[in-house]
């Protein structure tokens, strides 16, 4: 009886607290909001004596864990649990609240606890460690696909078993991100696979985050590593769910698959032994798999598997990356943000001024005067201009960050100056992009020239999008860029780069009869059809590198061997290389040229 009494009065500063949270009110004096609760707090002693009278009988009088049983510490504990409630239901920031410390983007960012991991989720990832395993241990090409094909299902399962939805910015990154890791089953060149490699990653990363913001777009990516960990967790927390790996559970299934497996090498070597054209059918779409590569694709189905997972986690309860906000710098006065923004404005213009009147004026006459010759001036010249398209790039950013915006003047001001800055720098991304075409044109086309071309492109891109969103608004701009960073990636691997180089210097050499043949034995596969072309003994000597690479690589899997790689072995079987060691030394195939 002794609880109700002691619960009857302590609900009184709770109601009190509850009011005040409604109205938004709060004493001013920490003292006197603490006296109510002084004045109606009683002793255990007090408390017992009521309830021996009669007190009414309450839920909430019972006595909480952890109260003190002395009186005076009674009342302190009281007080203290008083405030706790009023903290509690008090937004942050309230008149005369003890507003409690705001959490860490760690903590914003942190997902709820996600779904129950799925059968169907645990057979993905166990199919994507075997597909990486078995297709991957030879090289990439379609295999690299094909083994993220199953990650893509457990990723969609898990999705799924969340309640989350395909939104169209969300099938655009799958469809790009399948379109990318496709680039490694048609090119046989490196450096763009590699390029569509990191790509796919990105846009993999927005799919399963569905990330809008610029710290969404740039930390995405940083969410697998936490899915990884966390991810093996849940796995082996929905294994335990299911009654762990039993023997009761695996045991028929393995049965299963033993037969399946004993089934399919009966019958399929009775298949091949009766039919020559099957046996050799059968002998190329089935994997190579020897002890002496056992421990490479142990290592490549760990690795798979730990994909899948991540992947699969992602999706599930992915990291809100959106959620951390970027605060807005102090806004400057009118003066003070655009004035140095109009003197760059200025420069730019006479710049472009300048080279309109070279392209009129002709390049003769400005070598001539400056003595410069036709190398040094377009090299020169152009990674200067790259160099001002990306620091014009940062200018922007820092100067949206502190332009006045207390109104529509101040909104019209940022739009005036700032557009003229990027239809200038469009100006200085045309006249970097023509010193480059000069350039090509005297000494040939190299991966970096090509490179640098294709970025300077995409540079000058980006700077279209933001003029569209100083138009339309800037809430689609993190996803145009970060998307048209992607397809720049995937048209540049589409395009075959180590292709349009050799067909360019094939152009070149047909036209004034110069040619380095040197520079081709580093080109991949991919080069060989315009090679081709070339008279022998150039032709040959050209080839020369790229024969002795694939030589040594030996017989390739369909499954690891790109379509350039198959076209290039298609061409030198049927026109193999025959011009001798010394007959290419003395045409320079082993040298180089100072100038590349």
């Amino acid at each position: 009886m002794s609880e109700n009494t002691g619960g009857a009065h302590e609900a009184r500063p709770e109601a009190a607290a509850n009011a005040e949270a409604v109205t938004g009110d709060s004493p001013k004096d920490p003292a006197a909001a603490s006296a109510p609760a002084q004045a109606s707090a009683p002793a255990p002693a007090q408390a017992s004596a009521s309830a021996a009278a009669g007190g009414p009988s309450s839920d909430a009088a019972r006595p909480q864990p952890g109260a003190p049983a002395d009186a005076a510490a009674w009342t302190a504990w009281q007080q203290q649990q008083h405030q706790q409630r009023q903290q509690q239901q008090r937004p942050w920031g309230a008149p005369g609240a003890h507003s409690p410390v705001k959490p860490s983007w760690a903590t914003v960012v942190r997902p709820a606890e996600a779904a129950p991991v799925r059968t169907a989720t645990l057979v993905a990832v166990l199919a994507s460690g075997l597909a990486a395993a078995l297709l991957l241990a030879d090289g990439m090409g379609p295999g690299l696909l094909l083994a993220v094909a199953p990650a893509v299902v457990a990723a969609y399962v898990a999705a799924r078993a969340a309640g989350r939805t395909a939104r169209p910015w969300t099938l655009a990154w799958v469809i790009g991100c399948l379109a990318l890791l496709a680039v490694p089953a048609l090119r046989d060149s490196a450096w763009p696979v590699t390029l569509a490699i990191l790509a796919a990653v990105l846009l993999g990363a927005l799919a399963l985050h569905g990330s809008r913001t610029w710290p969404g777009v740039f930390l995405s990516p940083l969410g697998f590593a936490d899915s990884t960990v966390s991810g093996i967790a849940w796995m082996l927390k929905g294994l335990r769910s299911r009654g762990g790996i039993g023997k009761d559970r695996w045991l028929p299934v393995a049965k299963a698959a033993a037969v399946a497996v004993a089934l399919l090498v009966l019958f399929g070597a009775l298949f091949a032994s009766a039919d020559a054209a099957f046996a050799d059918l059968l002998g190329g779409l089935i994997p190579d798999v020897s002890v002496e590569d056992g421990p490479i694709r142990f290592m490549l189905f760990v690795l798979g598997a730990v994909i899948a997972v991540a992947a699969a986690r992602t999706a599930a309860a992915p990291l809100r990356w959106d959620r951390i906000e970027v605060a807005p710098g102090k806004p400057r006065s009118r003066v003070e943000w655009a004035l140095p923004l109009v003197v760059l404005n200025l420069l730019f213009a006479g710049f472009n001024a300048v080279q309109l009147a070279v392209l009129f004026g002709g390049y003769d006459k400005v070598l001539d005067s400056t003595g410069l010759t036709y190398a040094e001036y377009a090299r020169q010249g152009f990674w200067q201009l790259l160099w001002a398209t990306l620091l014009t790039l940062a200018v922007i950013a820092l100067a949206l960050r502190w332009a006045p915006r207390s109104g529509a003047g101040d909104r019209r001001l940022v739009r005036i100056v700032l557009g003229s800055l990027c239809a200038l720098t469009l100006v200085v991304v045309a006249a970097a992009l023509r010193r480059m075409d000069l350039y090509v044109d005297a000494y040939g086309l190299t991966r970096l020239r090509v490179s640098v071309a294709a970025m300077e492109l995409w540079l000058g891109l980006v700077i279209v999008l933001i003029m569209a969103a100083g138009v339309f608004g800037a809430r689609w701009l993190p996803r145009a860029v970060a998307g048209s960073a992607a397809a720049a990636v995937l048209a540049f691997g589409l395009l075959s780069p180590d292709g349009m180089i050799a067909e360019r210097n094939v152009a070149r050499f047909e036209k004034d009869r110069k040619i380095d043949l040197a520079y081709f034995q580093s080109l991949s596969a991919d080069a060989v059809p315009a090679l081709d072309r070339l008279p022998e003994p150039r032709r040959s000597c050209a080839l020369r590198g790229i024969n002795d690479d694939m030589a040594r690589a030996g017989d390739v899997p369909w499954y690891a061997m790109s379509m350039g790689e198959y076209r290039a072995r298609e061409i030198l079987r049927e026109r193999p290389v025959t011009a001798s060691y010394e007959v290419c030394s003395r045409l320079g195939t082993f040298g180089s040229r100072a100038e590349y």
